[in-house]
């Protein structure tokens, strides 16, 4: 995107995989919830993401050392226009889908028109600007763009490439068992719906010599079983059933791992360190919902929330707030007022942004104790400021309508129930009630892909080189359309304006005032009550299980377990 790839032609292999990995052996995961399709790139159904993640390639790769950098996978060769105006992609001869057969310009062609058209909302978005897809060689074709945006030529390098002949006759967009043929190292070897999912290493894959490939995709199985519940999952791990666990619970990680594999060094606890953003993780506010329109009512739901107390009866309090969607990087909005090229783009919109934007903004963060009376008394302050006041122990408007709302959990999370239970108590003092819903995976991803909710639990990992998927997170046409995964559905044409002048920027540091402008746009925004992050990734996993000793730039991140980890005795 700016400069030149850090690594030469020549490379031999990504500088944090092990090109002397042996290979063998196998993972598995625990995964809340189930799954009823195997087709991760359409709305319908809910699919693993492993399959989207080992079983997929496109036509280029990511380098998760480099934030905006991909390399060449499928396409042997990537050249674009002075502008970026458009791209073209000439095919390596090798290329194969996993049943032998060759990967061809056509089913290029028709993979980015089916996804562009047919597929999840969040490939349509950049579909919008492709003005045409055409075959200019024997293997290449050419993409030409009918919008300036100069991440587009990396956002088509790393569409997914289906063979066109399997979907034959077929509705590419109803949900569906049918495995896949893909071109990725790892094929579907047996699915289960809500019980587990294998994934086998193809010993053929066309890839295997490839620099690319080398010291990654080691195992010879990634396997995955779904519980109902993460305390289950947890169990399933103690007894052996899971070989690496992902903790997000820090104070389970100081006082819960005191079993005996722990103690006799069968399984080994890492913390390992990260240099990507904070993303965000919470509860959402649904702004469709007329009670969450008024910037007021969220903001007094805000000073309700005793996060303080709330932390440290789920975590100790051992893990740090998230400060903001692009908190932890050097993309964050920072702690004073918007200065400079931050302040300049987001002034022209001042009228409609929300107090906070410009000047300095902090979290409230209750005062640490169980009533939060700080807390409350400003929310009240808030609540009658957007025309709701207590009548007879109940919060009303003037046409005496309560203030209520619907909270909707994802079976599976004693943690987020907790954390619920706890946020209700409040509410209460406010003469709020609001209903809360438990319901199943399956029902939760039906409901929030149509935004039918006013408060849910919400995360979003976000990179270091945030781009198009930006429009599908906060972009105005996820207001309506289903499946985007704008759930606080805020339409804001400053931080669409932000979005653009990223995607446009020349510059890195462009880019950056960019990118901190939107993190204001979205944090001051008060459209989620943030929760914790940690700088670090927990990891428990069995011994035999090794990783590189040269971490990439992300930490761990989707690219770096299990694709560069190893099976060795």
């Amino acid at each position: 995107m700016y400069g030149e790839p850090a690594l030469p032609p020549d490379f031999v292999s990504l500088p944090y995989a092990n090109p002397d990995a042996p290979t063998g052996g196998r993972i598995i995961f625990g995964e809340v919830g189930g799954f009823d399709s195997l087709n991760p790139h359409i709305l319908k159904g809910n699919a693993p993401w492993g399959v989207q993640a080992n079983v997929f390639e496109g036509l280029m790769g990511r380098s998760y050392d480099e934030p905006f950098t991909l390399y060449g996978l499928l396409a042997a060769t990537i050249e674009t226009g002075p502008n970026r105006e458009w791209v073209e992609f000439t095919l390596r001869p090798e290329a194969r889908f996993s049943d032998g057969s060759p990967v061809t310009v056509d089913d290029v062609i028709w993979s980015h028109t089916i996804l562009g058209t047919e597929g999840h909302p969040r490939f349509h978005a950049a579909w919008q600007k492709v003005d045409t897809i055409e075959q200019t060689g024997p293997s290449s074709l050419r993409i030409t763009f009918n919008s300036p945006d100069r991440e587009l030529p990396l956002i088509m390098g790393l569409r997914p490439i289906f063979q066109k002949a399997q979907w034959g006759g077929r509705d590419f967009a109803a949900s569906s068992m049918i495995p896949p043929i893909a071109t990725g190292p790892y094929v579907i070897d047996k699915a289960d719906p809500g019980r587990s999912l294998v994934l086998s290493r193809n010993p053929d894959y066309w890839g295997r010599d490839l620099p690319f490939a080398q010291g990654q995709y080691n195992l010879d199985e990634i396997r995955y079983e779904y519980f109902a519940d993460s305390g289950v999952m947890f169990e399933a791990f103690k007894a052996g059933e899971i070989t690496s666990f992902r903790e997000g619970d820090a104070a389970r990680w100081d006082e819960g791992y005191d079993f005996g594999a722990v103690a006799s060094g069968e399984i080994v606890k890492a913390e390992i360190p990260h240099e990507r953003p904070t993303g965000i993780s919470g509860l959402v506010f649904n702004t469709r919902s007329p009670v969450f329109s008024d910037w007021r009512v969220r903001d007094a739901l805000l000073h309700a929330f005793n996060y303080t107390f709330i932390a440290q009866t789920q975590t100790g309090g051992a893990d740090p707030r998230i400060p903001s969607f692009f908190g932890n990087s050097v993309l964050a909005m920072g702690d004073g007022p918007a200065e400079g090229p931050v302040r300049a783009l987001l002034e022209p919109f001042e009228d409609s942004l929300v107090p906070g934007a410009l000047d300095a903004y902090a979290l409230p963060a209750g005062d640490g104790t169980a009533r939060n009376r700080k807390g409350i008394r400003t929310a009240v302050q808030q609540l009658e400021a957007a025309g709701w006041t207590p009548q007879d122990g109940v919060m009303r408007n003037q046409n005496g309508t309560p203030l209520t709302f619907e909270i909707l959990l994802r079976q599976g999370s004693a943690q987020e129930q907790a954390i619920v239970n706890i946020f209700t108590e409040a509410l209460g003092r406010l003469g709020i009630s609001p209903k809360i819903t438990t319901i199943d995976n399956a029902q939760y991803v039906e409901r929030t892909n149509v935004y039918d909710f006013d408060m849910a639990f919400y995360r979003r990992a976000l990179s270091l080189s945030p781009g198009n998927e930006q429009i599908l997170y906060w972009g105005s046409d996820g207001v309506t359309e289903p499946g985007s995964r704008n759930w606080m559905g805020m339409d804001s044409p400053a931080a669409e304006a932000m979005i653009d002048t990223m995607l446009n920027a020349r510059s890195s540091d462009e880019f950056t005032s960019a990118v901190r402008a939107l993190d204001r746009v979205l944090t001051t925004g008060r459209y989620v009550i943030p929760l914790w992050y940690s700088a670090a990734s927990r990891l428990a996993f069995r011994k035999e299980l090794h990783y590189p000793d040269r971490l990439p730039l992300y930490g761990d991140w989707s690219g770096f377990q299990p694709d560069v980890w190893w099976w060795e005795e």
